[in-house]
This record gives structure tokens, C-alpha cells and sequence, in this order.
């Protein structure tokens, strides 16, 4: 029998759930994410197609990212973009090329090898910088690399995202339809630096005078879901958006205060993304391509662990912290998921299974990074000190 209830007894319900749920995961010590999107999955037949989950979740995705962006302001971010582009072909390489490689000489066509290759690719933004918050790993050394990183996935995904519309409509993409591609994030980048030097940069005393009021919270909030929106309407990433959007704030230069603003919207609709990631995966009869699934997993871990050790040390990073931020780096989250979306049935529940997978060993991973790092390499007294660059 269905029961449809009142959306504000849904929602009320849900997030009483959820508080459950991290409340469990606090006393057993297993992150919280984890237990979300195994709730998802649960609750998926329930929360399949639901756009309050999904609109909730976006937003708390776009705050997160929104948040990371104001601790880059643009001078430090030019920086960071210099030293992080040879990790990113690499990861491109290892991730994206080899695996289609693999999935060709598994017998399958180019488009699909492609198509898991993508899935593949991308390491889950969300998943980490929320693992890197919680674990309180922001300060360390490695993350600048990943945050760094990551951003250049945002920037790939994009355009693989496109390619894949393009061939499994039928169509094939022009170099134009790549220059116009090209152009959409350059144009979306050009102008978050123009208002951030241009129009925030002259906003320091708007902010202080406004900063404590209560509707200030709609001004910044309004700013990282515009942005983050406006990326979406040029067929690019809310997630680059919203980072771009934070570091448009950051040249305000009241970091700290704004994220005490903004902090506690953000914890409210954060985990609804983890339930909706969830409830994305959907099991059938059956694991398809049951051997290809295990390599994929294997080989995914073996390949960004690759990409930290050999792409932190391009980077500047010692070497026990570049292995850290390899370990840190195998799950794999939302733009998988949106990759996947765009597969056939068949296809679409492995790249399900795979996410799950990898997200499931990448955040176990993440938590055991120091631990294993630290087997490896047990002295420090030669490590290299790491300087932010201004």
C-alpha cells in the first residue's frame, strides 16, 4: 500500500534519520558518509526521483565547495594551478587511458571502453574534501595537492561529459564544439576573477558593517548557489562554480567570519547529497562483468595511488605525504555517477557497482592513510618542509 505523506513530516523524518545515523557513527567510529550513502541505498526505493532530496543535496555540495573556494584567494590559487597541471595529465593518463585500455582488451567497443574509463576517472570531490574536513586533514600538507587536483578533474570531467552526450546521441563533436567548451570555463573563470578583484575587493566595509545581520546569510548563500547555477546553465560543474564562487569571497578578506556564517547551513543539507548519491545505485540481477569489475576496482586504487606518490612529488611533497595523498585519493563519487547516468542498462549497473565500491575502500582508505604512510615510512627527521606559496 502507498502512503504518501506530507512533504514536511518526509523531510522532518529524513533528517532526524540522518542525525540517528551520524549519531551511531560517531560512537562506532565510522564516518559518517559512509553510513548516508549505505542509507541511501537502502531507502532508495522510497527516495528514487525525489527532487527535494536532490535540490538539498546540491546545495550542500555547492556550500562545501563554496566554502573550500574562500580559502584560495586568486593569487595563491595561480600558484597551486602551475605546480598541480603535471599530476593532472598524469591522473588523465593513468585513470582515463589506461583504463579504456583495459576495458578494450576485455572486449568491449571504444565508446563504452570510454564511457567506464570516465567513471573511472574522476576521484569524488564531495567525499574528499568532506573526509579531509572532518578528519581535520585540511591543514595538512597534502591537501593543497588534492583540492588542487580535484579542481583539474572539474575542469576534465566537463569536457568528457560533453564528448560522451555527444557520441551516444549519435552525434560526433567538432573541434568547435570543443572551443566552445574551452570558452565556457575560461569565460565562467575570467569572471569570477573580474568581480572578485573588481567589486568584492572594494566590499571589506559592506561586509563588516552587514556581517552579523540576519539576512546577511542570503547574500552569500544566494552568491554560491548563483554561480554554482550559472555553471550549470553553460553545461559545466556546479561544483567548479561554487569553488570559484568561494574565491570571489576570499578577496574580502573575512574568511573566517563568513565561514561561521555559512557553516551551519551547510552541515543541514550536506549529508542529504550522501543519501541521494545513495540512492543512485541500483542493484539488479546480477553482477555483470564480474572479472573486469574486480580489476577496475584494483587497478583504480593502484592508479591514483600512482598519481600521489609520482604526481606529489612533481608537486614539491615528500615522499611519505605524496603516498598519503594517493591513498586518500581512490573514491570515487558524483561525477562518476552523472557519467554512469548516460549508460545502458547493463553498463550503468556496473559503473554502479564500481562506484560503490570505490567509494566504500577509498573512504576506508582516507581514514587508514596515516596509519599505513607511517608503516612505510616511520622516520621523518629528512621529510621536506612544505612552504603555502603567496
Amino acid at each position: 500500500m502507498d502512503v504518501n505523506l506530507p512533504v514536511l513530516l518526509s523531510a522532518g523524518l529524513i533528517l532526524l534519520l540522518l542525525f540517528f545515523v551520524g549519531y551511531i557513527g560517531m560512537k562506532i567510529r565510522i564516518p559518517g558518509v559512509i553510513l548516508y550513502i549505505i542509507l541511501g541505498i537502502i531507502l532508495g526505493g522510497f527516495l528514487s526521483d525525489n527532487k527535494l532530496l536532490y535540490v538539498s543535496g546540491e546545495i550542500g555540495i555547492v556550500l562545501l565547495f563554496f566554502m573550500l573556494g574562500m580559502e584560495f584567494p586568486l593569487s595563491r590559487l595561480v600558484g597551486i594551478a602551475k605546480r598541480v597541471a603535471p599530476a593532472g595529465f598524469l591522473d588523465v593518463f593513468l585513470n582515463l587511458g589506461i583504463t579504456m585500455l583495459i576495458c578494450y582488451f576485455f572486449g568491449l567497443d571504444w565508446l563504452t571502453s570510454f564511457l567506464i574509463g570516465s567513471v573511472v576517472y574522476a576521484t569524488s570531490s564531495s567525499i574528499t574534501a568532506k573526509l579531509l574536513e572532518s578528519s581535520k586533514r585540511m591543514a595538512n600538507t597534502e591537501s593543497e595537492f588534492m583540492l588542487g587536483l580535484l579542481i583539474f578533474e572539474d575542469l576534465v570531467a566537463p569536457i568528457a561529459v560533453a564528448v560522451l552526450v555527444g557520441l551516444t546521441a549519435g552525434t560526433s563533436l567538432s573541434g568547435f564544439d570543443f572551443a566552445i567548451i574551452f570558452v565556457k570555463i575560461i569565460g565562467l573563470i575570467l569572471g569570477a576573477v573580474f568581480i572578485g578583484q573588481v567589486i568584492f575587493r572594494k566590499l571589506e566595509h559592506f561586509v563588516d558593517k552587514y556581517l552579523t545581520e540576519d539576512i546577511f546569510i542570503l547574500f552569500i548563500v544566494g552568491i554560491a548557489l548563483s554561480y554554482g547555477g550559472l555553471a550549470l546553465l553553460l553545461d559545466l560543474s556546479e561544483v567548479l562554480g561554487a569553488f570559484l564562487a568561494g574565491i570571489i569571497l576570499a578577496e574580502v578578506r573575512r574568511t573566517q567570519n563568513l565561514e561561521h556564517v555559512i557553516l551551519p547551513v551547510r552541515d543541514l543539507f550536506l549529508p542529504l547529497f550522501f543519501v541521494y548519491f545513495g540512492t543512485t545505485v541500483a542493484f539488479g540481477a546480477g553482477i555483470p562483468m564480474a572479472g573486469l569489475l574486480i580489476v577496475l576496482i584494483l587497478w583504480s586504487i593502484v592508479a591514483k595511488i600512482l598519481v600521489g606518490v609520482i604526481g606529489g612529488r612533481m608537486y614539491g611533497l615528500s615522499k611519505k605525504v605524496s603516498l598519503r595523498a594517493g591513498i586518500s585519493l581512490t573514491q570515487r563519487g558524483e561525477f562518476s555517477v552523472i557519467i554512469a547516468s548516460l549508460a545502458l542498462d547493463s553498463i550503468r549497473l556496473f559503473s554502479s557497482l564500481f562506484i560503490l565500491a570505490s567509494a566504500l575502500i577509498g573512504i576506508l582508505l582516507f581514514q587508514f592513510a596515516p596509519k599505513i604512510t607511517k608503516m612505510i615510512y616511520p622516520s621523518t627527521p629528512k621529510q621536506m618542509k612544505y612552504k603555502v606559496p603567496h
